[in-house]
């Protein structure tokens, strides 16, 4: 992405915040314009209070010192305020922008991307680029304004004097130029390892179970250390690209200090001029050196702000229907539906046909591979068919808003996800207003009376990340309360027992069965006793269904399901 049309698209995000942006550009235009001031205040004091006869009141001269930095502390404390109020808003907004994508990202992406690069890019990457807005740009209108207000009052002053001084400003230009393309070549591999440090690390925190029973200490301390080390590397060659710039710089200025002292004392200058003049262009060092200086942080910026904008731009989930359902009854049609998934060399499903009636349960068993999941991926609709169509209620998906296609469904999943909150807030998750009637008959329908007389503070008590303060089968429990209380028309289960004892799985069975009554509902289960009852089981392999009917017909006729029920009988009769 060219940096102009970066710039462009920042400024398009500070315009509504425009009027404090200029109220911070007059408090730095004040700030600059103080500089000049000290210097023809030295100059008047030593021309005029060091003679004989002085003409003037030497009170005047604390009241004009005084009232210069008075002025310079107003500009200073203005600049500060308003580039942070700005600046901070400008932060939230990237940040609310790049998490309200990350929220409407497809489910592939997350496949294809690492959690720790989209971490990094929410917290990390917006951060250096408000950094860089903060001392890039705002360094470089407070400097270049200093810079314009010393050179103007120099080239009043003596303009053959103040030609020979600027000499430093081509150089700095030439310098700036050389090192800018190696400075955003580093910065972007920096922030390429930087992606996955915080991957190791997010990592290491959620499997720290597995790392210590399966001694993986030593190998993610390795990772880590792998990642560390090349960081380290970007970060001294960055600073060897852009901290060579000063020494050229400040040679470059001494050099012309030293012209100018030699022809000043030619010229016959006053003692004051002299000063006025040799301590405005020592003031203009200072801008001149933040302004060599800058190029690090605003590579640095730039590559961030490709990340960020490469997330913030990147397509969200396809959401072409406008039609909202209401409740829909629960009819669910595959139709020819063929589905391959980016880059596989086989198809997940081919050709597959299904008629769901509503109400009925659907279990859907195979091996592994078979397709099974990939079902489940198109019926909530994180995958769009490659040929064929899906429909609900005889409406095509495609013509159905996401939302109301989502509210129809709810799913209790093997990989059971919890949210670092109250159980309440889990259970009834995604809804605006907890009704606790509602709430109440959920967690006893799901047999989470007891977990919550022994929690600290009940249904307000903190599960923590993903659940940690429950076991596996309460946690499993609580994702069944939330379908319940979600009380969608179509229920997906996968493997919804698979965590339970056999205590709590006869406790929960009885749950599911009240949950699934009435509703139409998808079964994904390995386990064949725990859809013996299913209206029908369909026998899926290599992305094909195979065979279908009730688990007697099945039986009888002596298939692909009746091996597999035999061979688990076996094994679990053992």
């Amino acid at each position: 992405m060219e940096t102009n049309v970066i710039v462009k698209r920042l400024l398009a995000i500070i315009k509504p915040y425009q009027s404090r942006a200029w109220m911070a550009l007059l408090a730095m235009a004040l700030t600059a314009a103080t500089q000049p001031l000290l210097g023809k205040a030295l100059q008047l004091l030593l021309d005029k209070g060091f003679e004989e006869q002085v003409d003037f009141s030497l009170w005047w001269i604390p009241l004009i010192l005084v009232s210069i930095f008075i002025l310079r502390g107003i500009g200073t404390f203005a600049t500060a305020y308003f580039n942070n109020w700005v600046l901070s808003r400008v932060l939230n907004d990237l940040r609310a922008m790049a998490f309200e994508r990350v929220l409407r990202l497809p489910v592939a992406r997350y496949q294809d991307e690492s959690t720790g690069k989209i971490i990094n890019t929410v917290v990390n990457d917006v951060r250096q680029v408000v950094d860089m807005i903060q001392s890039v740009f705002v360094a470089c209108v407070r400097d270049v304004l200093v810079v314009i207000g010393l050179l103007g009052t120099l080239l009043y002053l003596n303009w053959k004097l103040t030609l020979v001084a600027i000499i430093v400003v081509p150089l700095t230009a030439v310098i700036v130029r050389t090192t800018t393309k190696r400075l955003r070549n580093l910065n972007r591999e920096s922030q390429r390892v930087t992606a996955e440090m915080t991957g190791v690390v997010e990592e290491a925190a959620r499997g720290h179970q597995v790392i210590r029973v399966f001694s993986g200490e030593a190998y993610e301390r390795q990772r880590f250390h792998q990642r560390s080390e090349a960081l380290r590397g970007f970060s001294q060659r960055m600073t060897v690209a852009f901290a060579a710039t000063t020494p050229v710089t400040q040679i470059a200025t001494s050099l012309a200090l030293s012209l100018v002292i030699v022809l000043a004392i030619q010229a016959d200058m006053t003692v004051g001029e002299f000063t006025q003049f040799v301590t405005m262009m020592l003031m203009l060092l200072t801008p001149l050196k933040s302004l060599a200086e800058v190029n690090g942080p605003m590579q640095r910026g730039i590559a961030a702000a490709e990340t960020v904008f490469g997330l913030t731009d990147a397509e969200p989930e396809r959401d072409t229907g406008t039609r909202d359902l209401g409740r829909a009854r629960g009819h669910l049609v595959l139709e020819n539906v063929t589905f391959r998934y980016p880059n596989a060399a086989s198809t997940a499903l081919d050709n597959v046909s299904l008629d769901v009636q509503p109400g009925q349960t659907v279990a859907l068993v195979g091996v592994s591979g078979g397709g099974k999941s990939t079902f489940v991926n198109l019926v909530t609709r994180f995958y769009d068919p490659e040929a064929g169509r899906l429909l609900l209620d005889g409406v095509p998906y495609h013509d159905i808003a996401l939302a109301s296609l989502r509210g129809q469904l709810a799913m209790v999943s093997q990989n059971v996800v919890l949210f670092d909150d109250t159980l309440a807030a889990n259970i009834a998750y995604g809804m605006e207003k907890i009704d606790y009637e509602r709430l109440g008959a959920a967690i006893k329908a799901a047999h989470l009376m007891d977990v919550v007389a022994r929690l600290p503070d009940g249904i307000d008590t903190r599960i923590g990340e993903n659940g940690s303060r429950l076991s596996g089968g309460q946690r499993q429990r609580v994702a069944i309360a939330r379908a319940i209380y979600k009380d969608a028309p179509l229920l997906i289960l996968d493997e919804a027992t698979s965590a339970l004892d056999n205590e709590s799985e006869r406790a929960v069975q009885a749950a599911l069965d009240t949950l699934m009554a009435g509703r139409t509902t998808i079964v994904i289960a390995h386990r064949l006793s725990t859809i013996e009852r299913a209206d029908r089981i369909v026998v899926m392999e290599a992305g094909q269904v195979m065979e279908q009917g009730t688990h007697d017909e099945l039986l009888e006729r002596g298939g692909m399901y009746a091996n597999l029920y035999r061979l688990q009988f076996a094994a679990e009769s053992k």
